[in-house]
Parts: structure tokens; C-alpha cells; sequence
């Protein structure tokens, strides 16, 4: 198939915008080339958006890859469309080999052409970004312009710096050199060596509930880029938005001149746990998993051929020792644990207050105060159901639903969660949070707050003193897991106490957040999402560490 986008196209095109994220990866400094407001794509991009997601439902996607055995697909909106949308289910004897016989080209490619086609694809879904952002609404219950940001142009941010860590790990070792070894008296000893960046083999994405974009991204293109093949198999209530992404991937692998099997969906039948069987396939290397603990573990375990990257579960403190903003300290708090009804990876789970009060630029705050204002501060920013829907968006599975009317039996209410109609959408469930106060000195109360409890459910939890609550954050952290960590002090001997807390136990920390930057976001370029060291996730995105193992070099040797 001739190409019909060269080489010298693509790099015309797109090699600014990799420079400028290999810049932005070496100082950290804030960068995106994908705008995350809506108006920013034209004065007819939301209404073409919004019919081309309507268009897609009830219809068949064909992504014309081989091995197709059967078509499946039964996704509801969590705001109650039926998506009616049939996807290709995959026979794995057929699909894997076709995937595998795609790489040699794509390795003979190199890093540059690699990066220069991730770029292509990632600039096309970007030009497709409110269609992709229902897409996410419609399968994970995001609001509108959550959607549009976390699962469209943030999700596109973390794929453009999978690519540019690949291709730094890439280069790092030069194509080629010319080695002479002095001999004295007699001739020198001289080789010619080559150096190739070789892929493992076929990449297995499975992909998410909640994210399926933002945590899908990172692993697709870190793999994609570094020569790998990728099988993408979707969460199965969340399956259309990266259906999506994989047919703009063939698409413009099939422009390139490149064979479109190095991307391929794996969509699956109702009950079928096709992720376990792909997982132990031979012909799958690297796994990249974003879901539960025990699935996470199932897969560590099992599937010992490949290089497995998880993000499972954890829980996520907030230490509570003091503060200069206290107006400040409660809103933000109330935004972290309002943004997408807590169903984020990131979000607050337990508020360590200690039991005596805290000191404030208000005077000082009992316990009972501190939750009392914190409640009220959630009620104040969810007081309107247009705002309330606008950032709470819908719960994504009854199992969330079952924590949320399970809450109140595991201490004392602090704040009930209420339920918020949507005018659009009166088949979503919507609902506030739920508060609830507990006594870390008691058993049943610590091992309430040692589980995780996915979903907009907090705990305040009355300690002992902030040494007793930042002991209590290191056991966290060490037996569970935690993606991210708070604390508000206005003392640095404090700061400095959770500080070595968090580099020991290793985990990412937010201090004395009061503004527009809350704990559960990150930002691609700039922050690490997860570290890698404790047992909340093995990887962390994005570092070099994430995708210097999805390739080896091999080296070819001869006399000069």
C-alpha cells in the first residue's frame, strides 16, 4: 500500500510539537498543544461532535481487522441511553499472529518514524475531541466538560508524554558506532556495532471503567512507540471510547504505509473474562492494567511471560495539622471530594483530624468544627443541582451506589448524601457525598478506614495527635497503598514530618492546597500520577521507568 503520508510529511508536521514536549518533560514547566476548552475548536465542533457520537449508537463499528468471530456489545450510558453499539470480538489465533507478523516494519521504522506517527494519531483524535468526550460521558458518567478535559485533551496530554519518555529511552543509545581498540605494537582491534531498539511483542491494554482515555493513553502509546503491537481490550461497560481510539489508530497506521494490525480491538462477550485469557497468552509481553486490587495481583502473579504495569486500588489520607486558609483549606477539600463523585483513583478517602482541634487563621477549630465546616462547605458548592451535576456527573456502577447507602452504618454521619436529578438525563443516579466521622482509636473504626471505599465516601477520623495521624498515614501507605496524599500544616517541623513520611513510604504529596489545584488532578509533563513504590500501583505515570522495559536493545557486531 503506498503511503500517503511520508516520512518528511510527518516530521515536517509534528516534530515541533515532540521538541516542545521533550522540553517540557526535561523542566516540568506547564505545556499542552491540545486546548481544553470546547470554544477553542470551532463554532461547529461541539454540534458535528455531538452527531457524531449520535450517529455512532446503534450502529456496527467495523474496524476491518482479521479474526473476527462475532459481534458484541451491550453498553448503557450511566445517564440511561442505551448505546446499542456492536464491536468486533476477536479469535485470538487468527488476530495475534496478524499483529505479530505487523511489528517487523514498524521496528524497522525506527524511533523518530514511531513518534511522528503516535503524534499523527494523537492530533487526530484531538480534532475529534468533543465527539470522544461523549464518548467518555456516555461510558464512564463523567459530566460533559470533565469528559472533554480528562478524557480528551488531558488523556491526549499523557499519550503525547508516553511518547516523548519512549523516544528519549529510545535515543539514548545511538543507531551505530565505530569501536578501535589499541593493540600497541600490532593493529588496532575495530568493529562496526549497531544498536536496535527491539519491541517485546504484543502490548495487552486493559482498559478502565472510570478512565478509559486518561489511563489507557499512557501505556497504548508508551508501547505503540516503542515497536510493540497493542491489543486493546476495554472495560466492557466503557468500550466505545477506545474502540474509537483504535480506529484512528489503524487509520493513520494504513496512511503511514504501515500495517494497521499493530493495533487491534479485543471487545468481549457478556461474562466472559476474555482479559484473563489474553493475559497468559505467549504472544502478549507487556500488560498495562488499570482496575481492581485483586485482578491487579491475579495478573502479577499469573502472567509471568509479560512485563505487567498496574494501577490498582489505595487509600488516599489527608493529614489535617493546621492552616493559614482555612475558607481556602475547606473548599478545596469540598472540590476533591465532590469532582466526579469520588470516583477517581486520586480522590480522599480519610481526613486525619486530631481529636484536641487544629489551629487556623480563624482561631482555633475543634474536631467537631472542622467536620461540621467541611460538610457544610461540600452542601455550599452542591447546593445547586446545575453546579452539583456539572461536577458530581453520574455513579458508574451499582457497587458504588451499594458504599454510598452502606456508609452510614459504619459510623456517625457528618454529612448525608443526598440524591440530585438531572434535567437531561433522568434515568442517572446522581448523588452528593457522604461523610462520615470515626475514632481512630477504635479497632472497627481503623479497619473501616484501612478499606478502601471507592466512590464519594469520606471518613474524618479523630486521632490522637498529628504524630498519631501521620504514623496512621505511614500504615496507609504501607499496607494499602495510596495514589495520592494530603496535608495542611502551617508548621514546617510538620511539613517536614509528612514530607519524610511520604518519601519513605513513597507516595505523591500535595501540601497546603487551597486554590484552583486540587490533590485528585495531575498534570501531564509536570506531575507524576502514582510512583511505582507502594502497593497502590506498580508504575508510574509518566516516567522513564515506564517504558524502558517495553523494548530491549540488541546489538549486531563486525569488523570494520
Amino acid at each position: 500500500m503506498a503511503a500517503d503520508l511520508t516520512a518528511v510529511q510527518l516530521i515536517e508536521k509534528h516534530r515541533p510539537t515532540l521538541d516542545q514536549a521533550l522540553e517540557a518533560i526535561r523542566t516540568r514547566a506547564y505545556w499542552s498543544p491540545h486546548p481544553e476548552h470546547p470554544k477553542a475548536y470551532g463554532e461547529s465542533a461541539a454540534g458535528d461532535g455531538q452527531a457524531a457520537f449520535d450517529a455512532l449508537r446503534g450502529k456496527r463499528l467495523d474496524l476491518d481487522q482479521p479474526g473476527t468471530d462475532a459481534w458484541v456489545g451491550d453498553e448503557v450510558s450511566p445517564y440511561g441511553l442505551e448505546l446499542g453499539v456492536e464491536y468486533p470480538h476477536p479469535d485470538a489465533d487468527v488476530l495475534l499472529p496478524a499483529m505479530r507478523a505487523a511489528m517487523p516494519a514498524w521496528r524497522e521504522a525506527g524511533p523518530e518514524a514511531r513518534a511522528m506517527v503516535c503524534l499523527e494519531i494523537l492530533s487526530r483524535i484531538n480534532a475529534r475531541t468533543h465527539e470522544f468526550a461523549h464518548a467518555v460521558m456516555h461510558t464512564s458518567g463523567q459530566a460533559f466538560m470533565m469528559a472533554f478535559q480528562a478524557g480528551g485533551t488531558h488523556a491526549q496530554d499523557r499519550g503525547l508524554e508516553a511518547v516523548a519518555y519512549a523516544y528519549v529511552e529510545q535515543v539514548r543509545t545511538p543507531d551505530a558506532a565505530d569501536w578501535s581498540k589499541p593493540q600497541g605494537k600490532r593493529d588496532p582491534l575495530n568493529l562496526h556495532k549497531q544498536f536496535t531498539a527491539v519491541p517485546r511483542g504484543i502490548s495487552l491494554l486493559i482498559g478502565c471503567n472510570t478512565f478509559p482515555t486518561w489511563n489507557g493513553y499512557p501505556g497504548l502509546f508508551a508501547s505503540l512507540a516503542t515497536g510493540n503491537a497493542v491489543l486493546v481490550k476495554p472495560h466492557p461497560r466503557a468500550v466505545l471510547p477506545l474502540a474509537l481510539t483504535v480506529a484512528v489508530a489503524r487509520e493513520v497506521l494504513a496512511d503511514a504505509g504501515f500495517d494497521p494490525n499493530l493495533m487491534a480491538l479485543a471487545a468481549e462477550r457478556p461474562g466472559e473474562g476474555l482479559a484473563k485469557a489474553l493475559a497468559v497468552r505467549p504472544e502478549v509481553r507487556i500488560i498495562d492494567y488499570t482496575g481492581s486490587t485483586a485482578f491487579g495481583d491475579w495478573l502479577e502473579a499469573n502472567a509471568r511471560q509479560a512485563q505487567v504495569f498496574t494501577e490498582k486500588a489505595g487509600v488516599n489520607t489527608v493529614v489535617i495539622d493546621s492552616t493559614d486558609d482555612y475558607k481556602g483549606m475547606l473548599g478545596n477539600l469540598a472540590f476533591s471530594l465532590s469532582l466526579y463523585s469520588g470516583q477517581m483513583c486520586t480522590t480522599p478517602q480519610n481526613l486525619l483530624i486530631p481529636r484536641e482541634g487544629i489551629g487556623t487563621d480563624a482561631g482555633h477549630k475543634s474536631y467537631d468544627e472542622v467536620v461540621t465546616d467541611l460538610a457544610g462547605a461540600v452542601q455550599g458548592l452542591l447546593g445547586d443541582d446545575a453546579r452539583a451535576n456539572a461536577l458530581l456527573g453520574a455513579i458508574v456502577n451499582p457497587q458504588v451506589r451499594e458504599r454510598i447507602e452502606a456508609a452510614p452504618g459504619l459510623g456517625k454521619v457528618a454529612l448525608p448524601s443526598r440524591a440530585v436529578r438531572h434535567p437531561d438525563f433522568p434515568d442517572a443516579t446522581v448523588r452528593t457525598p457522604v461523610i462520615v466521622k470515626l475514632d481512630g482509636a477504635k479497632p472497627d473504626d481503623e479497619a473501616a478506614c484501612l478499606a478502601e471505599c471507592f466512590g464519594p465516601v469520606s471518613f474524618a477520623v479523630a486521632v490522637d495527635s498529628t504524630a498519631d495521624a501521620v504514623e496512621l498515614l505511614r500504615r496507609t501507605v504501607r499496607e494499602k497503598g495510596a495514589m495520592t496524599v494530603g496535608a495542611y500544616t502551617s508548621s514546617p517541623e510538620i511539613e517536614r514530618l509528612v514530607e519524610e513520611a511520604c518519601w519513605e513510604e513513597c507516595a505523591q504529596l500535595s501540601l497546603n492546597l487551597t486554590g484552583g489545584v486540587y490533590v485528585n488532578q495531575t498534570a501531564a509533563f509536570s506531575d507524576f500520577h502514582g510512583s511505582g513504590g507502594n502497593p497502590a500501583a506498580n508504575a508510574a505515570l509518566c516516567d522513564g521507568a515506564f517504558v524502558a522495559n517495553r523494548f530491549r536493545t540488541v546489538e549486531v557486531r563486525r569488523p570494520a
